[in-house]
């Protein structure tokens, strides 16, 4: 059929509502690229699924599809070799926590058999894979201290150098005779270890590395000699977790290629699924019958 001809039965407007109820990118991507055919056959399968989409949602309401994106980019780089990020480690374990959810709809309370029942039957579930990476990380800015032992034991040993660096600054800041040296009472940080602010005048008062100098020059930001040791055991540590972290991200990525070929068949099967109950769900929306 002609485009023109589309936009006179105003197709074009159809599509945008179907699209409204699509609950993932994908599907309403389909929405909005959605043609009329001219096979019958294609017509009969096509309302068929709605209806028995349109059934299944009557029976034991619409089935979640959470928030999948196009994993489409990250399995092909995983399969490279590439390390993924941590965004993109989580929405392939999205696609595979939405394939585990949708077993479970499909096989819960099951009545009767649909035209959607060989759709969801393609659907591969990866449960270790998918916990490996959610266990691993708990947001998109957030690696678990569970990932790996090694790293468990590297945030151990960081937060026991932040306790004994506090404890060393304690003594400058907390009264004492070094407290009138100090332009305030607190400890910051310069390049990544901790220093005090220390009036300019007193600089020779308070053994130390300079690290900085306030835009007046009257204070100088001093790392004390009693914590250059602490602090180059810290950035060592951070180091060490860097490494670790980034060790843990190449392992999961591999993971993710291991399996890519099921990850982007379950995506595939999913965005179809949810452009399906999309389109129920205008059909209930329209009381449109098959």
């Amino acid at each position: 059929m002609k485009t023109k001809n589309l936009y006179t039965l105003e197709f074009d407007k159809i599509r945008e509502l179907l699209a409204r109820h699509a609950a993932t990118d994908g599907a309403k991507a389909a929405a909005c690229e959605l043609e009329p055919s001219d096979d019958i056959d294609e017509v009969r399968l096509r309302q068929r699924r709605t209806a028995d989409a349109k059934l299944l949602a009557g029976q034991k309401g619409n089935p979640s599809f959470s928030s999948v994106k196009d994993v489409s980019a990250a399995c092909e780089r995983a399969d490279k070799g590439a390390t993924l990020t941590t965004r993109e480690l989580l929405d392939c374990a999205a696609v595979l926590s939405c394939t585990r959810s949708l077993i479970d709809y499909y096989k819960s309370n099951k009545i009767t058999e649909t035209s959607l029942d060989e759709i969801f039957e393609r659907l591969i579930p990866e449960k270790e894979i998918e916990l490996r990476i959610t266990r691993s990380i708990v947001a998109e800015d957030m690696i678990s201290d569970d990932a790996s032992p090694a790293l468990a034991e590297i945030r151990h040993s960081i937060r026991k150098t932040n306790s004994k660096i506090a404890d060393l600054m304690q003594k400058y800041t907390q009264g004492g005779n070094y407290s009138k040296y100090l332009q305030e009472n607190i400890v910051t940080t310069r390049g990544g270890r901790f220093v005090i602010p220390v009036k300019s005048e007193y600089r020779s008062a308070v053994p130390g590395l300079v690290h900085d100098t306030s835009a007046s020059g009257a204070t100088l930001f001093i790392e004390p000699m009693s914590v250059v040791q602490a602090n180059n055991d810290l950035r060592e540590l951070q180091s060490k977790e860097e490494y670790e972290i980034e060790r843990i991200l190449h392992e999961l990525s591999g993971l993710v290629s291991s399996v890519s070929g099921v990850i982007l068949l379950n995506y595939s099967n999913i965005t179809y699924l949810a452009f399906v109950f999309a389109c129920s769900e205008l059909a209930y929306e329209m009381k449109a019958v098959e």
